[in-house]
């Protein structure tokens, strides 16, 4: 299981929220290059980044800080937040991002995402947010009518690399991964799933390994990173 630790970014500095407000925004570090080489430091061998502004905006807003992450390390970084169309995709691509997320045009436009898993195989990712039980868009400050498998299904067989799935409901909140649902999408499509939201301690990791059905193939870590409850190495020994 590979585990990708958070950079959020609202503002030009990295943040936690709760379920996606980003008037909830705690700021954890104001430099996001010092931030992921400390990831990278700790041992983690991906990162995982999101504009949060841009998700909301529908276009990059933080732009030169995910660019001083992409020269500050040389791990594979995935990226996400209101990256809308092709021109997007292949800009990110030629800056240095090894995988693009994509998630409201994954619902708005899906023949969008079909076109970029063609043109750029096994670098392009679906973000399938979850608030009960319907997927989310526009930075989650809206719903979509789909279900999050429906959603998922369109995109098997087409060269997308990983469903990154986001329970909204627990996201920011420290309560636990809930296991049962990340399970039920893993079992449900041959997409490999990352898991977000929610995660608060080394079990979660575990309980994820355990569980039976098809493996999940990530975790992404947040605040409980942030906040020390979760011990880095420890956390990639479990995973590993």
């Amino acid at each position: 299981m590979i585990l990708y630790p958070a950079i959020d970014l609202k503002d030009g500095q990295c943040v936690r929220v709760l379920h996606g407000d980003l008037s909830t925004a705690t700021v954890f570090n104001a430099d996001p290059p010092a931030q992921a080489r400390a990831w990278v430091e700790a041992g983690f061998h991906w990162i995982h980044v999101v504009d949060l502004n841009g998700a909301v905006q529908g276009q990059a807003v933080n732009a030169p800080g995910v660019e001083a992450i992409l020269h500050a390390v040389s791990v594979p970084v995935q990226l996400g937040g209101g990256i809308r169309t092709l021109a997007d995709i292949e800009r990110w691509i030629e800056a240095g991002v090894s995988r693009v997320i994509l998630g409201t045009v994954a619902v708005k436009d899906p023949a969008v995402v079909l076109a970029a898993a063609k043109l750029y195989p096994e670098q392009i990712a679906v973000s399938v947010d979850v608030r009960k039980g319907k997927v989310a868009v526009e930075g989650w400050t809206a719903d979509s009518d789909l279900d999050a498998i429906t959603v998922a299904r369109r995109f098997e067989d087409v060269g997308v690399a990983a469903l990154i799935v986001t329970d909204i409901d627990r996201d920011g909140t420290v309560m636990g991964f809930n296991v049962e649902a990340f399970g039920a999408m893993a079992d449900a499509v041959s997409i490999p799933v990352i898991a977000a939201g929610g995660l608060a301690s080394i079990d979660d990791i575990v309980r994820l390994k355990k569980r039976k059905g098809v493996p999940v193939a990530g975790a992404v870590l947040g605040r409980a990173l942030y906040n020390g409850a979760i011990d880095p190495a420890q956390a990639l020994r479990v995973a590993a």
